[in-house]
C-alpha cells in the first residue's frame, strides 16, 4: 500500500468558544491527511480532570458493543455539534481483571468519536485539540502490511535433495524447510549449510512449552487446519459463538483470540481477498511438530509434548486493512490475556523509502509518536505489564517486520528502541533483496528471497524453493501449505525463537524480565557479513510496466554492519538462558470472595504429578490439584499461608481473599 499525503481541505474558522475567540487560541499543530487517515474519526484522549464527569456519564462503560451518542462534556459536544451526528466510544472496553491497571496507565481515558465522513478531518481535529479538556487528539490511520499477499501452492517436484534435513522429526515437509534447517543441500545451489535459526540442536534442549502464549496480529489463523487446530491459544472462560462475554473481559465469545477487523469472535480466513498470511506465520511459530503431516515449526513441541500457543488477533480481513483502533485493542487484548509475544508483521513505511516507489512516512522516533501516542501508549502498556513478576517473564516482547522497501532504514513502530525490528536473508546469509536495513534494524532471519533463486523451477513454481514454506488455509492452497517471501516472514522466525528461549526457560525455572530477554536475542545473534563469498548479489526482478524480468544486481557492502546485531540462533540464545535470569518463585493469591484462580503447576515444578496443597484455615479458602493445574477458592475475607509440595519441591504462599479484586488474581 501506497500513502498519498495531500492535505485534504484547508481548515475554516469556527464560531468563537465561549471563554476565548478561536484568533487568540495558538495554532495547533494538525498532520497531514493522508489517504492512510480513516475520515469521519478520531482518536481522543480526555484529561484526567474531567475523568470523574466521564465516569458519572457512564461514557467510561462504553465500548464497541455500548456506543454513546453524548460524551457529556459541554465543550467537545460543540465542537462535534459541527460535525453532525456523533458517536463515541471507549477505545479500550471493561476488562475487570485489568481494569485498575487500565486507570493507573490512562487507559479509560482515551476514546474514538465517529461522524460524518464528509466533515473535512483537519477542521475537527484542530478544534478539538484546543481544548482543554483533550489532552491528545490522534487520527486513526489505517496499517500496512508488510507482504505483497502473494503466495505459491507446494510443490516439490524439481526440489531435490541429498538428505532428508533432520530426523529429529517426521513431518513430511521438512526437508524443504531450509530456513529451520539448512544443510546446504537443497537443490540447485544457492544455499549456504547453518543459514537458518539454528533449531536444529535447539530441539534437543527443548521443543517448546504450552505455558509460552504468542499473539499474532495479522490475518486470521485457520482454526481447522491440521496443523495448527491443536496449538491454538484456548480462552477456558468463553463459549464458541456465544454472544455472551462469559469471562468478562470485553470480548464475547474469544474462544482462540477475537477478530478485531470485523468485532466478531469469529476469526476468519474465507474472504476472497485474503492471502492466508496469519495461517503462514502461525505455523512458523508453533504448528504441530511430529505428527506425520505437513510442516515443522520452532515451537511446536514433539508428539505428546506440546507447543507454545498461538493467540489469533485478527487485525486485517480481506480487503479490509487493519487500523490503529484495531490494533491497540488487539494489543491490550493479548496483554491481559496472557501473551508474553506480539507477531507483528505490519507497520509503517520507512522514513527512507525511494519515493518514486513508496510514499515515505517516519523517519524518527519523534515523528512516529507525535503522529501516533495512543499506538506508542498500547505497546508501552504490552512490553511492560504482559507476563507475571512471578512466571517466566516479566513484561512482554513486540517484534516487528523491519519492512520490505529496501530502504536503509526500518520503518516504525518496529523501528523504535523498545522493539524489536526483523530484516530478512536469503538461503545463503545474504540480505533477501527487497528488505530494509539499516537504522532500527536490531536482528536479522531468514525470509526467502524469489527474485534470487527465480531462475529455479517451472511455472507457478519458479524460485518457490527459496521462499519460507508454511501452513496456508486451504481456500488459498489445497493441500494446506504454501511458500511466501518477506521480514514479514522473517518477522516469526524471531518470535518462534523468543517463544522457544522462553518456553527452555519455564523448562529450567528460570524467570527473565523482557529487557534481558531482548538483550540475550540480540548477543546470541550471528553476524552475517562473514558468511558473504561475494560482494555482489545479482537476481532477476520483475517490473510490473514492462511485464518482463531483468537481471538486476545488489552491492552488498550498502549492507555490511546494516543487518541488526545478526542473524538470530535458537542454539546459542537457549544456552545463553541457561545461565541467566534468576529462579521462579511461587506466587501469592488474591481471589475475590467467591471466585476462583487458577494456576498451572508445570511453570513451577519439574512434573506434576502427585502434587498437594495444604491450606492453614480451610474456611477462608479452599484449594484442590487437578491435570496440573491448582485452583483457589474463596470462602471468606481474609488472608491464610498455604503449602504446595511434591516432585521434591515444597513452597509456601500466602492467599488473600478480598470482597472485589480486578488484577488477575496472581500477584
Amino acid at each position: 500500500m501506497k500513502f498519498n499525503r495531500t492535505i485534504l481541505l484547508a481548515a475554516t474558522a469556527l464560531i468563537a468558544c465561549s471563554r476565548i475567540g478561536v484568533e487568540e487560541m495558538p495554532r495547533p499543530v494538525v498532520p497531514e491527511m493522508g489517504e492512510d487517515v480513516v475520515q469521519g474519526e478520531l482518536l481522543v484522549r480526555f484529561d484526567a480532570s474531567v475523568a470523574n464527569i466521564l465516569d458519572k456519564a457512564g461514557l467510561t462503560k462504553s465500548g464497541p458493543s455500548n456506543v454513546l451518542t453524548s460524551c457529556a462534556i459541554p465543550s467537545v459536544e460543540e465542537v462535534l455539534k459541527i460535525a453532525g451526528e456523533y458517536t463515541i466510544e471507549r477505545v479500550f472496553p471493561v476488562d475487570s481483571r485489568s481494569e485498575a491497571l487500565s486507570r493507573s496507565e490512562g487507559l479509560h481515558l482515551w476514546y474514538r468519536v465517529k461522524f460524518d465522513e464528509n466533515v473535512p478531518l483537519d477542521k475537527i481535529y484542530a478544534e478539538l485539540s484546543r481544548l482543554g479538556e483533550i489532552s491528545t487528539v490522534n487520527c486513526n490511520r489505517r496499517l500496512k502490511k508488510a507482504y505483497s499477499g502473494k503466495s505459491i501452492a507446494f510443490g516439490a517436484a524439481g526440489l531435490a535433495t541429498k538428505a532428508a534435513g533432520t530426523g529429529y522429526f517426521n513431518d513430511e515437509h521438512l526437508k524443504f524447510q531450509w530456513h529451520l534447517v539448512n544443510h546446504g543441500d537443497l537443490r540447485p545451489t544457492k544455499f549456504s549449510k547453518g543459514a537458518d535459526v539454528g533449531v536444529e540442536k535447539a530441539w534437543e534442549l527443548c521443543t517448546g512449552d504450552p505455558s509460552i502464549i504468542v499473539a499474532v496480529l495479522d490475518e486470521g489463523i485457520d482454526i481447522t487446519h491440521p496443523d495448527l487446530k491443536d496449538a491454538l491459544w484456548v480462552n477456558e472462560g468463553e463459549i464458541w459463538r456465544s454472544h455472551e462475554d462469559n469471562d468478562g473481559n470485553g470480548y464475547p465469545g474469544d474462544v482462540h483470540g477475537y477478530n478485531f477487523a470485523l468485532g466478531t469472535p469469529i476469526i476468519s480466513t474465507s474472504d476472497k481477498n485474503d492471502s492466508g498470511h496469519g495461517t503462514h506465520v502461525a505455523g512458523v511459530i508453533g504448528a504441530v511438530n511430529d505428527n506425520g503431516i505437513g510442516i515443522s515449526s520452532i515451537a511446536g513441541g514433539k508428539g505428546s509434548q506440546k507447543g507454545v500457543r498461538l493467540m489469533s488477533c485478527q487485525i486485517f480481513s480481506g480487503v479490509k486493512s487493519g487500523t490503529v483502533l484495531d490494533e491497540v485493542r488487539a494489543i491490550k487484548y493479548a496483554a491481559d490475556n496472557g501473551a508474553v509475544i506480539l507477531q507483528c508483521s505490519w507497520g509503517y513505511n520507512s522514513g527512507a523509502a525511494n519515493g518514486y516507489d513508496w510514499q515515505p512516512m517516519y523517519s524518527t522516533a519523534e515523528a512516529w509518536m507525535a503522529d501516533n501516542a495512543l499506538e506508542n501508549k498500547a505497546l508501552d502498556y504490552f512490553i511492560h505489564n504482559a507476563g507475571s513478576p512471578d512466571g517466566v517473564i516479566e513484561g512482554g516482547v513486540a517484534i516487528f517486520a523491519a519492512g520490505n522497501e529496501s530502504a536503509p532504514a526500518a520503518g516504525f513502530p518496529g523501528a523504535y528502541k523498545d522493539f524489536v525490528s526483523v530484516a530478512a536473508t536469503a538461503g545463503d546469509w545474504t540480505p533477501a533483496v527487497y528488505s530494509n536495513y539499516g537504522p532500527g534494524t536490531t536482528v536479522c532471519a531468514p525470509g526467502g528471497d524469489q527474485d534470487y533463486y527465480y531462475e529455479y523451477g517451472e511455472g507457478s513454481q519458479k524460485g518457490a524453493i527459496g521462499c519460507v514454506l508454511s501452513t496456508l488455509p486451504a481456500t488459498i492452497s489445497p493441500d494446506g501449505y504454501g511458500y511466501m517471501e518477506g521480514t514479514s516472514m522473517a518477522c516469526p522466525h524471531v518470535s518462534g525463537v523468543v517463544a522457544l528461549g522462553l518456553s527452555y526457560a519455564a523448562k529450567l525455572h528460570r524467570h527473565f524480565k523482557a529487557s534481558e530477554i531482548i538483550d540475550l536475542l540480540y548477543s546470541t545473534a550471528v553476524p552475517v557479513e562473514p558468511m558473504w563469498d561475494l560482494e555482489t548479489k545479482k537476481y532477476y526482478k520483475y517490473v510490473t510496466d514492462l511485464g518482463t524480468n531483468y537481471y538486476n544486481s545488489m552491492n552488498l557492502n550498502n549492507y555490511r554492519g546494516k543487518m541488526g546485531h545478526g542473524q538470530v540462533n535458537a542454539w546459542n540464545f537457549l544456552k545463553a538462558i541457561e545461565d541467566s535470569g534468576v529462579e521462579m518463585t511461587f506466587p501469592n493469591v488474591t481471589v475475590a470472595l467467591g471466585a476462583e484462580s487458577r494456576l498451572e503447576l508445570g511453570t513451577y515444578f519439574s512434573q506434576t504429578d502427585g502434587i498437594e496443597v495444604k491450606l492453614d484455615d480451610t474456611g477462608i479458602a479452599q484449594a484442590s490439584i487437578s491435570a496440573g493445574r491448582l485452583t483457589v477458592k474463596g470462602l471468606a475475607e481474609g488472608q491464610t499461608s498455604a503449602t504446595v509440595s511434591g516432585a521434591g519441591q515444597s513452597y509456601r504462599f500466602v492467599v488473600t481473599v478480598r470482597k472485589n479484586i480486578s488484577d488477575g488474581g496472581w500477584l
